[in-house]
């Protein structure tokens, strides 16, 4: 199935984002620091039999713009209302993975019932105890550049424990992503320690489904506390760890297929 690349205005400056098929939008958001590309395998799979999948360079990221100034959940979600209003999505289904999860959150505690479905993939949970112990926590891809370049094999061995054997192709595009935006490297996960989730997620209307891989033993423990604040369905996929769309793109996929189309 042929992707389909374009750019959208925005308040920020062009957001770039790729697509396929045709139907019903399901609009997907990356974790930081990747791009669209961490749907590479999704998205034509996704966009079959009367679906439009749609995966965004989320604001700062990627091919899309790199306003000046902190990010911020907030600002990654006014990027999101920004391409929905720019292709004329006046509903649609919306997925997001680990920080992308975290700014579907706040999509949909904004725009409601123009979100038809939601789909929490590995988000973390923010409450107020992640917030007041965000200074104590590790970065987690940061590297200080050195004239050897040994630091991009820091960034590797960094992200290295997530990927199985054969998954290189998968790491590489991960390095690509962050290289591309070095020196803000670690905003994206700061941003999420920020969030001020749990007053957020009351507004939260669309039927919700949390999953996570069973090796995210970061994430694992927020579907639980998804289902206590939403109410909804959680499901554990078969394998995988962080990446795990790329891991394992056609349950990924089907997921995704199944909870879309369920209504």
């Amino acid at each position: 199935m042929t992707l389909r690349k374009g750019y959208a205005p925005s308040p920020f400056g062009q957001l770039h984002y790729v697509e396929c098929g045709a139907g019903d939008s399901v609009l997907m958001l990356h974790q930081t620091p990747r791009s669209w590309t961490e749907y590479l395998d999704v998205l034509p799979l996704v966009g079959a039999n009367g679906l439009r999948a749609i995966a965004m360079d989320t604001v700062g990221f990627g091919a899309s713009a790199k306003p000046d100034g902190p990010h911020s959940i907030e600002r990654f979600a006014d990027g999101v209302v920004a391409l929905v209003d720019a292709l004329g999505l006046e509903r649609f289904h919306l997925v997001g993975h680990h920080t992308g999860g975290v700014i579907a959150v706040e999509a949909a505690a904004r725009l409601q019932d123009r979100v038809a479905s939601l789909l929490l993939s590995a988000t973390p949970f923010i409450d107020e105890e992640k917030r007041r112990t965000a200074g104590d926590r590790k970065p987690v891809d940061l590297v200080e550049p050195r004239r050897d370049g040994s630091h991009l094999v820091d960034l590797w061995n960094r992200r290295r424990a997530f990927y199985r054997s054969g998954e290189e192709a998968a790491l590489n595009r991960f390095m690509v992503d962050a290289l591309t935006v070095l020196d803000r490297v670690e905003e994206g996960h700061e941003a999420v320690r920020r969030y001020e989730m749990d007053r957020r997620l009351p507004l939260v209307t669309s039927r919700t489904l949390a999953v996570c891989a069973p090796g995210d033993h970061y994430s694992l423990p927020g579907l639980e506390r998804f289902a206590a604040a939403l109410g909804c369905e959680t499901r554990v996929l078969s394998g995988g760890h962080v990446p795990v769309p790329e891991q394992l793109p056609d349950e990924f996929a089907k997921v995704v297929r199944e909870w879309v189309t369920r209504g």
